[in-house]
Formats: C-alpha cells, sequence, structure tokens
C-alpha cells in the first residue's frame, strides 16, 4: 500500500503540471522590533492539519496546534532549572473563553465548534453595536502582507514595506508586520 494525500506518488494516475506554490517561507519585521517566521507548505508529510502557531519571548514560550487543540504548549522562563520545560494546558476547564458554555470538564472541542464560536462572535458583536473582529480591516491588512510577500520574492528576496491603512482603527493587527523578507 502507497501513501495517501501528499505524499501519494500518483502511479495510476495522469500527472498534470502544478501551477500552485507547494511552500513558502517568509521572514516578518513588526512594530516595535520583534521578528516573525511564517512557514504554510502542502508537502509536509505527516502533517494532516498542523496549522501551529508559536510565540517565544525573553521570558516564555507558547505554541498551539491545531492538530491538538485542547491544548496549549507552555514554557515559562522563570521555572527553576530542574522544572523548566514545557507544560501542556487542556484548555477545556469551564474558565477557559469557549468552553464554559459545552461539555463537562474534560471533554474535548472539535473542529466544528470553532465555526460556532466565529458565528457567536460576529453576532454578539453586531448586537451590540461593536466592530467585529476579525474585520474587513484586518483582511486588507492580511492581503497587503501577502502582497508584500509577493513583491519581496519578485525582489530577490529584498525587505518590502507593508502597506498600512491610514486609518487603522478596527484592526486587531497589533503589532502590525512593516515589512517582509
Amino acid at each position: 500500500m502507497g501513501l495517501g494525500g501528499h505524499g501519494a506518488t500518483g502511479e495510476d494516475r495522469e500527472m498534470g503540471d502544478v501551477t500552485v506554490d507547494d511552500a513558502a517561507i517568509f521572514t516578518a519585521r513588526f512594530d516595535g522590533g520583534p521578528i516573525g517566521v511564517f512557514e504554510a507548505t502542502r508537502a509536509a508529510l505527516g502533517r494532516k492539519n498542523a496549522m501551529r502557531l508559536e510565540v517565544n519571548g525573553t521570558l516564555g514560550s507558547l505554541a498551539f496546534d491545531f492538530e491538538d487543540m485542547n491544548f496549549l504548549q507552555f514554557y515559562d522562563g522563570a521555572d527553576r532549572p530542574g522544572e523548566q520545560g514545557f507544560h501542556r494546558i487542556m484548555v477545556t476547564e469551564p474558565e477557559h473563553p469557549y468552553t464554559g458554555n459545552w461539555w463537562p470538564t474534560g471533554h474535548g472541542l472539535g473542529y466544528e465548534h470553532g465555526f460556532t464560536h466565529q458565528a457567536v462572535d460576529l453576532v454578539t458583536a453586531l448586537a451590540a453595536g461593536n466592530q467585529p473582529t476579525p474585520s474587513f480591516s484586518d483582511a486588507l491588512q492580511v492581503q497587503r502582507v501577502l502582497g508584500a510577500v509577493e513583491d519581496s520574492a519578485a525582489a530577490e528576496s529584498r525587505w518590502t514595506p507593508v502597506g498600512t491603512d491610514p486609518n487603522p482603527a478596527g484592526t486587531a493587527f497589533t503589532p502590525a508586520i512593516k515589512e517582509i523578507r
């Protein structure tokens, strides 16, 4: 039996031209000095739907992986040397956002629950007369970042400024990405 999904060999199928990017990586500088690394690939064997976010700072780190969505990985740099390491935090306790209205403690939430939360957040914000987040301004800023990524690649990976909204009210991007490479 061969590999399935993106690892399939296609031996029994006619092969065609690939017209999409299979992998992309870029670095970003944020307002205030932090840097970020962004990677996307369709060709990572063993990854079924790994949308991983990781934030590393001088005092600790926090990581989330969509394939293990009911847990956060937390590293506290203030822990004693003999106790340092990532702690796995189950985020399905009633005091965690969103989970208090679902199942009893310890029961996991799934993919479909995220869509329910999005709809509730949207309707709640609209009913209160607030700007929903993410907003259309946020979506526009994402498109500006993606445009800067394309411009940087076309310019042989030079630092490329990201355009910003002259009226950033209603945008959740803080700190903002200021340039891409």
